[in-house]
Protein backbone atom coordinates (compact mmCIF):
# COMPACT_ATOMS: atom_id res chain seq x y z
CA UNK A 1 0.00 0.00 0.00
CA UNK A 2 1.30 3.43 -0.84
CA UNK A 3 0.16 6.96 -0.14
CA UNK A 4 1.43 10.16 -1.69
CA UNK A 5 2.88 8.51 -4.79
CA UNK A 6 4.46 11.04 -7.14
CA UNK A 7 4.11 11.12 -10.92
CA UNK A 8 7.73 9.97 -11.21
CA UNK A 9 7.07 6.97 -8.92
CA UNK A 10 3.89 6.09 -10.85
CA UNK A 11 5.84 6.18 -14.11
CA UNK A 12 8.51 3.89 -12.62
CA UNK A 13 5.77 1.38 -11.70
CA UNK A 14 4.14 1.67 -15.09
CA UNK A 15 0.96 2.77 -13.33
CA UNK A 16 -1.85 4.84 -14.77
CA UNK A 17 -1.53 8.46 -13.64
CA UNK A 18 -4.73 10.52 -13.69
CA UNK A 19 -3.60 13.84 -15.19
CA UNK A 20 -6.91 15.57 -14.54
CA UNK A 21 -6.98 14.80 -10.81
CA UNK A 22 -3.20 14.43 -10.30
CA UNK A 23 -3.02 11.03 -8.60
CA UNK A 24 -2.14 7.42 -9.29
CA UNK A 25 -4.93 5.04 -10.21
CA UNK A 26 -5.07 1.68 -8.38
CA UNK A 27 -2.14 -0.50 -9.38
CA UNK A 28 -1.89 -3.96 -7.87
CA UNK A 29 0.77 -6.62 -8.15
CA UNK A 30 1.06 -10.23 -7.03
CA UNK A 31 4.75 -10.96 -6.54
CA UNK A 32 6.76 -14.14 -6.20
CA UNK A 33 9.02 -14.60 -3.19
CA UNK A 34 11.87 -13.31 -5.35
CA UNK A 35 9.96 -10.13 -6.20
CA UNK A 36 9.00 -11.09 -9.74
CA UNK A 37 5.57 -9.90 -10.92
CA UNK A 38 3.19 -12.84 -11.43
CA UNK A 39 -0.01 -10.86 -12.01
CA UNK A 40 -0.93 -7.20 -12.10
CA UNK A 41 -4.02 -5.05 -12.47
CA UNK A 42 -4.36 -1.43 -13.41
CA UNK A 43 -7.76 0.16 -12.84
CA UNK A 44 -9.38 3.52 -13.37
CA UNK A 45 -12.67 2.41 -11.82
CA UNK A 46 -13.83 -0.02 -9.10
CA UNK A 47 -14.25 -2.78 -11.69
CA UNK A 48 -11.16 -4.93 -12.16
CA UNK A 49 -9.54 -4.39 -8.78
CA UNK A 50 -8.19 -7.41 -6.94
CA UNK A 51 -10.68 -8.84 -4.46
CA UNK A 52 -8.92 -10.21 -1.34
CA UNK A 53 -10.97 -13.44 -1.24
CA UNK A 54 -10.45 -14.11 -4.96
CA UNK A 55 -6.75 -13.35 -4.64
CA UNK A 56 -6.43 -15.85 -1.78
CA UNK A 57 -8.26 -18.46 -3.88
CA UNK A 58 -5.80 -17.85 -6.73
CA UNK A 59 -2.79 -18.17 -4.41
CA UNK A 60 -4.11 -21.44 -2.97
CA UNK A 61 -4.73 -22.78 -6.48
CA UNK A 62 -1.22 -21.86 -7.66
CA UNK A 63 0.34 -23.43 -4.57
CA UNK A 64 -1.65 -26.63 -5.15
CA UNK A 65 -0.52 -26.75 -8.78
CA UNK A 66 3.09 -26.23 -7.77
CA UNK A 67 2.83 -29.06 -5.20
CA UNK A 68 1.75 -31.59 -7.88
Amino acid sequence: MAYGVTRQQADALGAWWDDRREFIQPTEFMLTRKGKVMFSTYSNAPVGRMDPAETLTLIKFLNAQRAK
